[in-house]
C-alpha cells in the first residue's frame, strides 16, 4: 500500500481529494473526503460512482442540502447512556445534528424527482426527533446559559433573586447617597464572591459596620458588605444553591431522554458524513463539468476530449485516446513541455478517480477500467541519500514494475530509458515494452527515441502517438495525435532559430541514411495529417451551413404553411356564415311553399313545390361548393360498408376532419365538424365505427396538429433568448395535443442554456415537474419535463 500512495501521490490525487474536501462544510466529512483512497473491487466502484452520479441529478434541480451544522456527539451521547449528565453546549449539539437531520429529511421530500435514486435509502434511514430537539432548545440558549422557561421551578428561582437583588441595590443606594458616603473610596455598588459589596476607605473601618470580604491591591480600599444587606446576601446564596440544584436536574432529565435515542442519533451522524461526502463528489463534478464514466474490467480505457482537473479550464487542451481494445500499448512522442507527461497524468488520474467514486471531466461515453495496479514512473526520481543517479532511481522503479505487472495492470512511464547512452538507452527502453507487453499489462510511455517509434509501427498491438508541435511558431499545441509518430523537430527549429545553413547541412551528413529517410516518411504523414483534417474542417463547415440553410427553410416552410392555414380556416369559417345565412332563407322560402300546399292542397300545387324544393337545395349546394374548397384529393379506394344515416360518425377524407352526419340529399351529406356545417359528396365519407376499424388503404392528408405533436425538441446552437422562444412554441403545441411528457435536447456545454431552460420551465404554468435525463437518455444534455393534464 506504500507504494501505491506514492504511485496515487505522483498523478496528484491528493490535489484533487483537497479539491472534494474544500467543497464539503461539514469537518468530519471533509476529513474523510481528504483520505479517499482507490477501491480495486468494481462492484464497489460502481456503487459509489452511482451514488455520486445519484446526488448529482438531485443537484441538477435543487440547491446542495446543508449539513455544516451537526456534529460528532457519539462520545457524548456515550457517557448519558452509562448514566452521565451532558453539559449544555454537548446537549445543544445534540440538537443542531437533530435539526440537520430533520432539514435533510424535509429537503429530500421537497426534490421533485419522481424515481427512485440508490441514495434514497440513507434520507429514509434518517430519524428526526423533532420533540427532543426542541426540548433541548427551548431549554437551552447557549453553551453557558439555560432559559427561565426550562421549568417552573428555575423561572420561580430565578424571579426571586432578581427581587432580592433589586432590594439590595435599594439599600445600598441609599448608603452610597447618605451620611456614610463620605466613606467610601468611589459610589458605585460591586461584588466580591457572589455578595454585594461597597468599597470603602480603609481608615474608616471602624466607623462603616459590616463584614470585610476583599481589599485592593494597595490596601487603601476595603470591600465591605453593610449590615443592612447581609441576610438579603445569604437568601440569595441560598436560591443561587436552589438554582444549581434545578439546573442540574434540567440537564440530567434532558441528558436521560438523550441516552434513550442515543443509537439513533448516532447513526443519523453516521449518514449524514456519507451524504455530505457523496454531494460534495456532486458538486465537484459539476465545477469540473465531470461526467459519469462507463467502468468495466477488461482493461479498456476510452478517454473522448477528457481533461486534466487540476489545469484551468481555459487553458486545457482535451485529450481523445483508446487503449486496450485496438492496442494495448501506446508510445508518445513529442518534444519537451508538449504535453506528453500531462497525458500520461491524465490516463492515470481519471482512472483512479473514478475508482475513488468520483465522475471524471471529459465527454459522455468515456470508459475507463477498474485495474488491479496502476504503476508509476513519472517524474524526477534522483535520490542524493541512496547516491542514485536520475537514470538509476527511474530503473529500481521500473524493476519493480516489471515484478508487479500483471494483465490487469495499468503502467504508466515517462521518458522511458532516457538518462544514459541513447544507444543503450533505446535498446533497453525497447526490450522493458516488450516484456510488459507480454505480460498482457496496459502500457503508455513517453520517449524521444527514434527506435521506439519503430518497434510501434512494426508491432501489433502497439500503437504510435505524439503530442503537436507548430514548427511555424515554434510552440506546442498540446494535442494528442493517436497513430502518428513524433519528429524530433532539432533541424527545423534550430533553422528557425537561427543556426547557420551551413552547420545544419553539415549535422544532416551524419545522419544514416535510415534515419533521413524514417523522418522523411513521418514528415510526409504529418502533411497528409494536416491535408486531411483541413479538409475535414471545410467539409464540416459546409455540413453546418447547409444545415443552418436547412433550419432557415423549414422554419420558413412551416410558417407559410401555418399562414395558409389560418387564411383557409379564415374562408370556411366565413363561407359556413354566408352559407347559414343563406339555408336561413331557404328554409324560410321552403316552409313559405309548405304552407301554401297545405292551403292549396292539389296535385298540381304538390308538383310545383316538389321543384321549388329541389332548386333551392341544388343552389345551397352550389354555394356549399364555391365556399368550402379543398386544398388537395387524395386518390383511394374506400368504398362505404353501408349506406349513412343520419348520426353516424364520419372522416371527410380530403381534409381529415371527423364529424356527425345531420342530414343527406342523394350523393351529398350534410355534416357536422365542430362549429362548421358542410356539405360533403358521399364518396369523399369514410365511417367511423364505435369500435377501432381496420385501416383503410387510402392514405389522408394529416392535419395540422399532426404535423406539429412532436415529443422532442433540439435548441442546441441557439442563443438563450432565442431558445426560450422556440421551446414556449413548442410546449404550448404539447399542450395542444395533449403530450404528457417532452424531452428538450439543450446539450451540456457550459450549461449556461440548461440553466436557461430550467428556469422558464420553473415560472411555466403547463409544466408540473423536470428533471435531467438519466444515463441512456442523455444525462445533463437533456432534460424531460412532464406537463400538466
Amino acid at each position: 500500500m506504500p507504494s501505491d500512495i506514492k504511485n496515487f501521490k505522483t498523478l496528484e490525487l491528493d490535489k484533487v481529494l483537497s479539491m472534494l474536501s474544500n467543497e464539503i462544510t461539514l469537518p468530519a466529512a471533509a476529513e474523510r473526503a481528504a483520505g479517499i483512497l482507490p477501491c480495486f473491487d468494481i462492484k464497489e466502484v460502481q456503487r459509489s460512482l452511482d451514488k455520486t452520479y445519484a446526488a448529482y441529478q438531485l443537484l441538477g434541480i435543487s440547491v446542495m442540502p446543508s449539513f455544516s451544522a451537526a456534529a460528532d456527539n457519539s462520545e457524548a451521547l456515550k457517557r448519558a447512556s452509562l448514566g452521565g449528565v451532558l453539559n449544555a453546549g454537548e446537549l445543544l449539539l445534540v440538537a443542531k445534528t437533530l435539526q440537520v437531520v430533520r432539514t435533510l429529511k424535509v429537503w429530500r421530500e421537497n426534490v421533485k424527482y419522481d424515481e427512485k435514486t440508490c441514495i434514497d435509502g440513507y434520507f429514509e434511514n434518517l430519524v428526526p426527533n423533532k420533540f427532543l430537539e426542541e426540548a433541548i432548545l427551548s431549554c437551552i440558549k447557549n453553551d453557558e446559559t439555560i432559559s427561565d422557561n426550562a421549568s417552573p421551578e428555575l423561572s420561580s428561582i430565578r424571579r426571586k433573586i432578581s427581587s432580592a437583588q433589586n432590594s439590595i441595590r435599594e439599600k445600598l443606594d441609599k448608603t452610597l447617597r447618605g451620611e456614610m458616603s463620605k466613606y467610601l473610596q468611589e459610589g458605585i455598588i460591586t461584588q466580591r464572591d457572589g455578595r454585594f459589596v461597597v468599597p470603602v476607605k480603609s481608615e474608616y473601618r471602624g466607623n462603616f459596620a459590616g463584614i470585610v470580604h476583599d481589599t485592593s491591591a494597595s490596601g487603601a480600599t476595603l470591600f465591605i458588605e453593610p449590615m443592612s444587606v447581609v441576610e438579603i446576601n445569604n437568601d440569595i446564596r441560598v436560591l443561587r444553591s436552589k438554582e444549581k440544584e434545578e439546573i442540574d436536574r434540567i440537564l440530567a432529565e434532558l441528558s436521560a431522554k438523550v441516552a434513550e435515542y442515543a443509537e439513533q442519533i448516532v447513526n443519523s451522524y453516521r449518514i449524514i458524513v456519507e451524504l455530505a461526502v457523496v454531494f460534495g463528489k456532486a458538486s465537484l463534478a459539476y465545477k469540473m463539468r465531470a461526467v459519469m464514466p462507463k467502468m468495466n474490467e477488461e482493461g479498456r480505457v476510452v478517454l473522448k476530449n477528457a481533461r486534466h482537473p487540476l489545469i484551468s479550464p481555459k487553458t486545457v487542451v482535451p485529450i481523445s485516446l483508446t487503449l486496450g481494445k485496438e492496442y494495448n500499448s501506446l508510445v508518445i512522442t513529442g518534444p519537451n513541455t508538449g504535453g506528453k507527461t500531462v497525458t500520461l497524468k491524465t490516463i492515470g488520474l481519471l482512472t483512479i478517480m473514478a475508482m475513488c467514486g468520483l465522475m471524471v471531466p471529459c465527454d459522455d461515453d468515456s470508459e475507463l477500467c477498474v485495474f488491479d495496479k496502476i504503476l508509476v514512473d513519472i517524474g524526477d526520481e534522483q535520490s542524493i541519500e541512496q547516491s542514485l543517479s536520475t537514470f538509476s532511481s527511474h530503473m529500481v522503479n521500473v524493476i519493480s514494475i516489471i515484478e508487479k505487472a500483471t494483465p490487469w495492470s495499468l503502467v504508466l512511464i515517462d521518458e522511458l530509458g532516457s538518462g544514459t547512452d541513447p544507444i543503450e538507452g533505446a535498446a533497453l527502453a525497447t526490450a522493458i515494452l516488450i516484456k510488459l507487453y507480454k505480460k498482457g499489462a496496459r502500457i503508455a510511455a513517453t520517449t524521444h527515441y527514434a527506435e521506439l517509434k519503430s518497434y510501434a509501427l512494426t508491432t501489433e498491438g502497439v500503437e504510435n502517438a505524439s503530442c503537436e508541435f507548430d514548427i511555424e511558431t515554434l510552440k506546442p499545441t498540446y494535442r494528442l495525435l493517436i497513430g502518428v509518430p513524433g519528429r524530433s523537430n532539432a533541424f527545423a527549429i534550430s533553422e528557425k532559430l537561427g543556426l547557420s545553413a551551413d552547420i545544419i547541412s553539415e549535422a544532416k551528413g551524419y545522419v544514416n541514411n535510415e534515419d533521413r529517410q524514417f523522418e522523411s516518411i513521418i514528415a510526409a504523414l504529418e502533411n497528409e495529417r494536416k491535408s486531411v483534417e483541413n479538409t475535414l474542417r471545410e467539409v464540416e463547415a459546409l455540413k453546418l451551413g447547409l444545415a443552418e440553410q436547412k433550419k432557415t427553410s423549414d422554419s420558413k416552410l412551416a410558417e407559410a404553411q401555418r399562414k395558409y392555414e389560418q387564411i383557409l380556416d379564415k374562408a370556411k369559417t366565413d363561407a359556413s356564415y354566408i352559407i347559414d345565412k343563406a339555408r336561413y332563407k331557404s328554409d324560410a322560402l321552403i316552409n313559405e311553399l309548405e304552407d301554401i300546399k297545405k292551403k292549396i292542397n292539389s296535385e298540381n300545387a304538390s308538383d310545383k313545390f316538389r321543384v321549388a324544393k329541389n332548386l333551392a337545395k341544388n343552389q345551397i349546394n352550389e354555394m356549399l361548393d364555391d365556399a368550402n374548397p379543398v386544398s388537395e384529393r387524395l386518390a383511394s379506394d374506400y368504398k362505404l360498408p353501408r349506406e349513412l344515416r343520419t348520426g353516424d360518425s364520419v372522416k371527410i377524407i380530403d381534409i381529415s376532419r371527423d364529424g356527425t352526419v345531420s342530414d343527406i340529399s342523394g350523393k351529398r351529406v350534410l355534416v357536422l365538424s365542430g362549429s362548421m356545417r358542410l356539405w360533403v359528396e358521399m364518396d369523399n365519407l369514410m365511417l367511423l365505427e364505435k369500435k377501432k376499424s381496420a385501416p383503410s388503404k387510402g392514405i389522408s392528408k394529416p392535419s395540422s396538429m399532426e404535423r406539429i405533436a412532436s415529443t422532442e425538441i433540439d435548441i442546441r446552437g441557439l442563443a438563450s433568448d432565442e431558445a426560450v422562444i422556440e421551446l414556449g412554441r413548442f410546449i404550448d403545441n404539447a399542450v395542444l395535443t395533449n403530450i404528457n411528457s417532452v424531452t428538450i435536447i439543450h446539450g451540456k456545454g457550459t450549461g449556461v442554456l440548461r440553466a436557461a431552460v430550467h428556469k422558464y420551465l420553473r415560472g411555466h404554468k403547463a409544466i408540473k415537474n423536470f428533471r435531467v435525463g438519466l444515463f441512456g437518455e442523455g444525462e445533463n444534455g437533456v432534460t424531460i419535463a412532464e406537463l400538466n393534464k
